[in-house]
């Protein structure tokens, strides 16, 4: 279960009925994603794999991080890598993770907590679980959204937001047989606390079996629903969707979400991120971890990179005596 939810959500803001003449959104498509595993090797799922990027405009890439639960020891992170281009959403569910960038951001972020890092002109940046629980093992579950930034923002100095779980907005849908958590853009006449430099919307919305979430939807956005768990159907179409799939909508104002009546033990409701933005619409030329609007553009970042014009690593504080071969130089 999701680490920010409440017991009653009766007493939440509900987010409004359609209105009249609503255009709900049908079924595009439904892809599943397949499973990988990225960074020191912790398990992820690739949800935009085999979508086109002009269906996804303005996002790029997204993983579902776990759901894993760690023994001890086994909790992994990534190493030290370079962002251009673009802005990365890791939105952890459940667990603890830590950030840090060469531009002087970062932090630790946990059950609910969402780091919005926009890398901008270049940064180099590492993700990591804390070292208690590396040690201890322990729940780890997230996704990590990568947002395309329009030409004239692509060189824009990096900047972090550290977003806590208490900031999101909660609301009801109109039965109140859906739980939202509103992370960015504006839903039923509430905004999120997630600044962007493309406009966007991100839910994450719980929905009971047998329950419908009618969620009002910017006509100008495009819209995806991300199925983390559970079962249910989606659009006017009701097509049917599962754990590690995602469904792109067509042209509309309003998202329609159902939860299956009968869900799997372990996943007692329809757990969902609803995404949309407005289209760039402006040439992609990405490569690893660059996003750029020629090829050019990305050869010249990975040469910055090289060259060290991205960022330098901060030095890390060595706590207690040095080791000797630390002092020599020497590697194990």
């Amino acid at each position: 279960m999701p680490a920010v939810t409440v017991e009653d959500t009766t007493t939440l803001p509900r987010v409004p009925l359609p209105a009249p003449r609503t255009v709900r959104r049908r079924t595009r498509s439904v892809t599943t994603a397949p499973s990988g595993f990225e960074g020191e090797g912790f398990p992820v799922r690739r949800a935009f794999a085999g979508v086109d990027l002009r269906a996804l405009d303005p996002f790029i890439h997204m993983d579902q991080m776990g759901e894993v639960e760690y023994a001890p020891g086994e909790p992994k992170g990534t190493s030290w890598h370079p962002h251009r281009g673009f802005e990365t959403v890791t939105y952890l569910i459940d667990g603890t993770f830590e950030h840090a960038d060469s531009h002087g951001g970062g932090g630790t972020i946990s059950n609910g907590d969402t780091q919005w890092m926009t890398a901008g002109g270049g940064v180099l940046h590492i993700e990591r679980p804390p070292e208690e629980l590396v040690v201890s093992g322990g729940l780890f579950h997230g996704l990590q959204l990568w947002v395309n930034l329009p030409r004239a923002q692509k060189w824009v100095e990096p900047r972090y937001q550290d977003l806590r779980a208490r900031e999101s907005v909660l609301l009801a849908s109109a039965d109140a047989g859906a739980l939202l958590r509103v992370i960015a853009g504006e839903v039923g006449g509430h905004t999120g606390p997630g600044s962007t430099y493309t406009p966007m919307a991100m839910v994450h919305a719980t929905v009971a079996p047998g329950a419908t979430l009618d969620l009002p939807w910017r006509p100008d956005f495009n819209a995806l629903v991300y199925v983390l768990s559970g079962a249910g159907s989606v659009g006017i179409d009701g097509a049917p969707v599962r754990t590690g799939q995602l469904a792109v909508l067509g042209p509309g104002d309003t998202v329609t979400v159902r939860g299956a009546v009968h869900q799997e033990s372990r996943t007692p409701a329809l757990d969902v991120v609803v995404l949309g933005g407005r289209p760039i619409n402006e040439p992609i030329a990405m490569y690893g971890p660059f996003v750029m609007n020629t090829a050019d553009e990305v050869r010249d970042a990975f040469a910055d990179f090289r060259a060290g014009r991205l960022g330098s690593i901060p030095a890390q504080r060595v706590e207690g005596p040095v080791p000797h071969a630390a002092v020599r130089g020497e590697t194990g």
